[in-house]
């Protein structure tokens, strides 16, 4: 699914929106009924981790909705993830472990429910997004290559959302359900400002592999398979390494890397360029040596397939766990 950056981008491109009337809907979704929204207001858009957050209300307010400043509706064609942004959104910069630690992001209690809240009461839309999820503004994604029948199929919108002011959103890809209200903690969220360095540090800190606590959304929310992969590169780290045998200075550095590489990689998209990564889908590191490729992850969980080079990564300690 998109990581932290990406639905980062994809708030970014729904804000212009807020304070405008859904005038008209469409979409596949048939646990959603596109139809539920129409007339509603969309009043205000928040973005933790990898969830996207929309309130609907059925009447529109006098104040300005939520906490970021309105904008202008998106040209046709220039706000598709990945566009280039000419005001981009400054992104917030440094969270999340174990007990003593209060769990948070996709895993924490008070997930959203799929029914729609009562009337009256404050209406939130959870989006979270698929392997490809992806929003579009003000036009439809066209299918980059035929499917294995030869047809040119363009893809499916699960949810459109045509607006007042003459523009309109398409979601991709996506799961949506409906909530009273979005339950989260940012101090576990990688781009929030609240990210808590230590809450982070003491997750990292356990006897596990770090590559399986860094993708752990309860601590590590909005990081994925791209990020993980980068920063255990950046700081020299093997993702077998079990926390516990790691120096501080190791975990501190490990920690740096998250949030710079994420930090980055959201700025590249705001200015419209390509990502750049040293290690991931790599057959080479930087340094020319081979890298070795393999799906790991905890035992009865999902694997995630990793690279890492054996010399620039060495493994601590030497013995690890067998990888089941």
């Amino acid at each position: 699914m998109p990581e932290g950056p990406s639905v980062r981008k994809f708030h970014h491109l729904v804000s212009p929106f807020v304070g405008q009337q859904v005038v008209k809907t469409g979409g596949s979704s048939k646990k959603l009924h596109p139809a539920s929204l129409q007339s509603l207001w969309l009043q205000d858009t928040q973005v933790h981790g990898k969830k996207l957050f929309l309130r609907f209300d059925p009447d529109e307010e006098t104040g300005p909705p939520g906490d970021g400043p309105s904008l202008e509706p998106p040209q046709k064609g220039a706000w598709k993830e990945g566009a280039a942004d000419p005001k981009p959104k400054a992104p917030e910069g440094p969270s999340g472990p174990e007990q003593p630690v209060v769990p948070c992001g996709e895993d924490a209690p008070g997930r959203l429910g799929a029914d729609l809240p009562a009337e009256g009461a404050e209406r939130w839309l959870q989006v979270s997004f698929g392997l490809f999820g992806s929003v579009w503004v003000n036009e439809f994604s066209r299918a980059k290559k035929a499917n294995k029948r030869g047809d040119w199929k363009d893809p499916s919108p699960r949810l459109v959302l045509h607006f007042g002011g003459g523009g309109f959103l398409a979601f991709y890809n996506c799961q949506m359900s409906w909530g009273s209200s979005p339950v989260v903690q940012p101090t576990c969220d990688i781009l929030s400002e609240k990210f808590h360095r230590g809450q982070a540090l003491e997750a990292l800190g356990q006897a596990q592999p770090v590559c399986y606590t860094l993708l752990d959304q309860r601590y590590f929310s909005g990081l994925g398979n791209i990020i993980k992969n980068e920063a255990l590169y950046r700081a020299g780290i093997h993702p077998l390494s079990l926390g516990s045998a790691l120096s501080p200075s190791s975990l501190e550095a490990l920690v740096d890397c998250v949030v710079q590489f994420s930090t980055d990689w959201l700025r590249d998209k705001f200015q419209g360029r390509q990502q750049h990564t040293q290690i991931y889908q790599k057959e080479q590191c930087p340094a020319g040596h081979r890298v070795t490729k393999e799906a790991l992850g905890p035992p009865g969980g999902f694997q995630r397939f990793t690279w890492w080079c054996p010399q620039c990564q060495p493994r601590s300690p030497p013995e690890g766990p067998e990888q089941c």
